[in-house]
């Protein structure tokens, strides 16, 4: 902003000697230089910089991992250890257990220390059945929102976070780097892991999902997102005391209807 003395007489609205004018400017300036500092974010050094996950995120089916090809790898992985188990030496001193037969690989039965590989595999087909995900991050948190799940919420700290606590479980998250990870423990030493990257351009995203069972071995699927510009949202709702919801087209006006 220019001042003059001219600006200064008009604030004033009288005629000042060139000395007082002066005096008046430098005052001036000064304060609204201050005041120009004191409007501006001020920002947290401490805070580490992330690489920015925000926007709309839609699967690539084509490069994530399908469940159930994931699951055959697994138990073929088993029974080809099971064979070299019993192949190896002193191994008919084994007690033997009859296997569970699935489709044509045959597993050796769970001894009962923990959900079985399947249980597992199914539980994360479940929760990476969304084909989008929608991403806020700002200075000091990230938020990601998941159709019919709660939404994972970390801020950018570099220290162990706890998220939610109650007696159904414990989440926590914390970065690794430039990758995001969270933990969800929940009853029965159930444990889920999320790990989360994007590319350098915040274009690919990948989120790594892992399920362990009473620290046995775990099971995890790759999911790959492409960023994607979203549709604006069609309609425009409120909910209203009289009328419940009501509804128009996003960018129409809702008083008409409300005053109808």
């Amino acid at each position: 902003m220019l001042i003059s003395v001219a600006n200064i007489q008009g604030i004033l609205g009288k005629e000042l000697n060139p000395l007082t004018a002066l005096l008046a400017m430098v005052c001036l300036t000064l304060h609204i230089s201050a005041f120009a500092q004191d409007s501006l974010q001020q920002l947290d050094l401490d805070l580490p910089l992330r690489l920015d996950f925000s926007g709309s995120w839609e699967k690539d089916f084509r490069r994530s991992d399908n469940w159930e090809d994931e699951l055959s790898r697994k138990l073929r992985m088993r029974q080809e250890a099971a064979a070299r188990q019993q192949s190896s030496p002193g191994s008919s001193r084994l007690r033997s257990i009859p296997p569970i037969s699935i489709g044509n690989v045959n597993l050796p039965r769970s001894s009962g220390r923990g959900a079985s590989i399947i249980d597992l595999a199914r539980l994360a087909e479940y929760i990476s059945r969304q084909s989008t995900i929608e991403i806020v991050q700002t200075r000091n948190e990230i938020r990601i929102e998941r159709s019919g799940e709660a939404a994972l919420i970390c801020g950018v700290e570099s220290r162990l976070q706890q998220t939610f606590t109650s007696e159904h479980g414990v989440e926590q998250c914390a970065w690794e780097g430039q990758q995001l990870i969270f933990q969800i423990n929940l009853p029965d030493d159930l444990v889920i892991k999320h790990r989360l990257t994007v590319s350098s351009n915040q274009q690919v995203l990948n989120l790594l999902t892992s399920i362990q069972s009473k620290r046995g071995e775990p099971f995890s699927l790759i999911q790959a997102f492409n960023k994607y510009e979203a549709p604006s949202d069609e309609f425009n709702c409120i909910q209203t005391l009289s009328r419940g919801q009501v509804c128009n087209q996003s960018g129409a006006d809702l008083l008409p209807i409300l005053g109808k």
